[in-house]
C-alpha cells in the first residue's frame, strides 16, 4: 500500500520523540523512504525528511541517498529543486565524493532556477569537504558526459575564485592545479581559455615561479616545436589561443622569448598565407599585435640576427617606396602607396623592442643599399604621417567629454595614437646612431599619460591646438593650425578616407566554439563519452 501524508508525519513523529534511541526506529526511516513512490505531495515531504535522520542510519544510507536521487530526477521541478537543495545534508564522510558527483551530473539541467540550486548545494558541500568536492568535480570533466563536463569547467572557472581561504587552502590549489594538468591533456579551444581561468586566479601561482609553471603549460598546449601550418584554422587558432593566454603571464622575470622566436620563425614568413578561424577576423593584424605586445618582455634569444632581419623585412613590405616623379617634378598618375598604420606600428614596435638587444643591427647587419632603401621608405611614411596627424587633430580640436566617445571620434582618437606612436619610432631609427630609447605605449592599450605625447593628450584632454611644427617636433608655440594641411604635404600624400576601423583600437577576439575535427592530445575534438545515468 503506498505511503500517505498520515504515515509520513507519523513517521516523523516517531523518530523526531525518540532522541537518543532513533536507531531502534528503522521501520519508520523505512516508511519515509518509501515516500518517494508516492504522489507530489508525498515527496515533497520525504525530500525534506529523508536527510533529517540520515546520519543516524548508517545502514540505510545507500537507500536513502538512491531515494533522494529519485527525487532529484522527478518529473516536478518544483521537487526536484527541493531534493537538491537538500544534498548537502548527505555530504558527510565517504558519501562526500558520492554527492559532488551526483551535483556536478545535475549542472546539465537546463532550467535555471534549477541550475542556481545545484550550484548553490555544489558551493555547500565545498565548505564542508573541498577536496572531496573537487574530486567529484574533476571525476566528471575527466569521465563523464559532454554537456556536465562542458558545465563542471564553466563551474570552476566562474565560482572557484569566489570561496574564501580557508577552503581554498594551498593544499587545495596544489590539488586544482594537478588535477586541471590532467584534462588539459584533452580539451577544445574554449575549454582551455576556462581551465587556463581557473588555474592563473589561483594564489599558490601569483609567484614568478607560478607564473612559469604557467607558461610552461601553455608551452606544452602550443606545440611551439612544431612547424605552423598557415593554411589550417585549427592550428592558427591554437597558436592565437595559446599566445593569448601567455601574454598576460609576461613579465621583466618571467619571458616570451620561446614565443617571440616562433613568430619570427614561423609565423612571420606566412603571415600572407595564414588562414583565419573567424571569417571577420584581420588574421594578419591579429598576430602582429600578439607578437608586438610580447616584443617588451623577451629575454635573450639564440637567433637574435636571423629574427631581427626576419621582422625588418616584413616592415619593409609594410612601407611603401614614394610614387615615380614625372620630368615636371609631380607625382606619376599611378595610385598613391596606401600607409597601412595599424601593421606598421605593431611592426616597427617589435623591431624597436628587439633591436636594443642588437643596436648596431641597422649600420652593421644591413647592407649600405637595403640600409638607403629603408631610410627612403621611413622619409615618406613619415612625411605621410604628419600630414595625416594635423587632420586627425583638426577634425578633433575642442573635442571633449560626449564628443569624444562617438563611434567616429573613437576611431579618430585612436588613429592619433597609432600615428603618434610611429612618428616616435621613426624618429628614433633616424638618429645616427639608430637609437631604442623612446617609448611608446600600444594604441590598444590603456594610454600612458607620462608616456603620452602632447598631441594624443590634447585630444583627449583639448586643450588649446598645437602647431603643425609642435606635432612633428614636440616643440611649443601659440601658433595657430589651419584647418587645411599645406598644399605641398597633400601632394606627397592625401590619406584615405576610413582608413581606420571602428575596432581598431580593440584587441577582443576571442576563440568562438572550440576546434574543428579530432587532433589527438590536446586541442582536439572530444569524442561522445554519454553513458546516462552513473550515480
Amino acid at each position: 500500500m503506498a505511503v500517505t501524508i498520515e504515515d509520513l508525519y507519523r513517521s516523523y513523529g516517531v523518530l523526531a520523540d525518540a532522541k537518543d534511541n532513533l536507531s531502534q526506529h528503522k521501520d519508520a526511516y523505512q516508511v519515509i523512504l518509501d515516500g518517494v513512490k508516492g504522489g507530489p505531495k508525498e515527496k515533497r515531504l520525504a525530500a525534506q525528511f529523508i536527510p533529517k535522520f540520515f546520519s543516524s542510519f548508517p545502514e540505510l544510507a545507500d537507500s536513502a541517498i538512491n531515494a533522494q536521487l529519485d527525487l532529484c530526477e522527478d518529473e516536478d521541478v518544483s521537487i526536484r529543486r527541493q531534493a537538491i537543495k537538500e544534498l548537502p545534508r548527505f555530504a558527510t564522510g565517504e558519501n562526500i565524493l558520492r554527492v559532488a558527483d551526483i551535483l556536478t551530473q545535475l549542472l546539465q539541467t537546463d532550467d535555471t532556477a534549477e541550475f542556481n540550486q545545484v550550484t548553490g548545494s555544489l558551493i555547500a558541500i565545498f565548505k564542508i569537504d573541498a577536496k572531496g568536492t573537487l574530486g567529484g568535480l574533476f571525476s566528471q570533466i575527466l569521465q563523464g558526459e559532454d554537456i556536465v563536463r562542458e558545465r563542471a569547467i564553466k563551474f570552476l572557472s566562474s565560482k572557484l575564485k569566489t570561496l574564501p581561504e580557508e577552503v581554498m587552502t594551498k593544499e587545495m590549489e596544489d590539488y586544482v592545479f594537478a588535477e586541471t594538468k590532467k584534462v588539459l591533456e584533452d580539451v577544445t579551444g574554449e575549454e582551455f581559455v576556462l581551465l587556463m581561468r581557473v588555474v592563473s586566479g589561483l594564489r599558490v601561482l601569483q609567484t614568478v615561479n607560478g607564473r612559469q609553471q604557467l607558461v610552461e603549460l601553455v608551452v606544452e598546449q602550443a606545440f611551439l616545436e612544431q612547424a605552423l601550418n598557415p593554411t589550417d584554422p585549427d592550428t592558427v587558432d591554437r597558436l592565437l589561443q595559446c599566445t593569448r593566454q601567455a601574454l598576460p603571464l609576461f613579465s621583466k622575470n618571467v619571458h616570451s622569448t620561446r614565443f617571440v622566436t616562433y613568430f619570427c620563425e614561423h609565423v612571420l614568413p606566412n603571415l600572407s598565407s595564414l588562414t583565419s578561424p573567424v571569417a571577420e577576423l584581420d588574421i594578419q593584424l591579429e598576430v602582429l599585435k600578439l607578437l608586438a605586445e610580447m616584443s617588451p618582455f623577451c629575454g635573450d634569444m639564440d637567433k637574435l640576427e636571423p629574427n631581427l632581419n626576419m621582422l625588418f623585412t616584413k616592415l619593409l613590405e609594410f612601407m611603401p617606396l614614394p610614387p615615380e616623379e614625372v620630368g615636371n617634378g609631380e607625382n606619376s598618375a599611378s595610385e598613391e602607396p596606401k600607409l597601412q598604420f595599424s601593421y606598421v606600428e605593431c611592426l616597427l614596435f617589435g623591431f624597436h623592442q628587439l633591436g636594443k638587444k642588437l643596436p648596431d643591427f641597422l649600420l652593421e647587419k644591413v647592407d649600405a643599399e637595403r640600409l638607403k632603401d629603408f631610410k627612403i621608405r621611413l622619409q615618406y611614411f613619415a612625411r605621410g604621417l604628419q600630414v595625416y596627424i594635423r587632420q586627425l587633430r583638426v577634425a578633433l580640436q575642442g573635442k571633449s567629454g560626449d564628443a569624444l566617445k562617438t563611434d567616429e571620434n573613437k576611431i579618430k582618437v585612436v588613429a592619433l595614437k597609432i600615428t603618434n606612436n610611429i612618428n616616435v619610432l621613426i624618429k628614433d631609427l633616424f638618429h645616427n646612431p639608430p637609437s631604442f630609447k623612446s617609448t611608446v605605449s600600444l594604441s590598444w592599450k590603456p594610454i600612458q599619460r607620462s608616456e603620452a605625447h602632447p598631441c594624443v593628450l590634447a585630444a583627449l584632454s583639448g586643450p588649446k591646438r598645437p602647431s603643425a611644427d609642435e606635432i612633428g617636433s614636440g616643440g611649443s608655440t601659440n601658433k595657430q593650425v589651419s584647418p587645411q594641411p599645406r598644399r605641398d604635404a597633400r601632394q606627397i600624400y592625401n590619406p584615405p578616407s576610413g582608413k581606420f576601423s571602428a575596432t581598431i583600437g580593440n584587441f577582443t577576439y576571442e576563440q568562438r566554439g572550440g576546434f574543428r575535427g579530432g587532433r589527438g592530445r590536446g586541442f582536439g575534438g572530444r569524442g561522445n563519452r554519454s553513458r546516462g545515468r552513473i550515480y
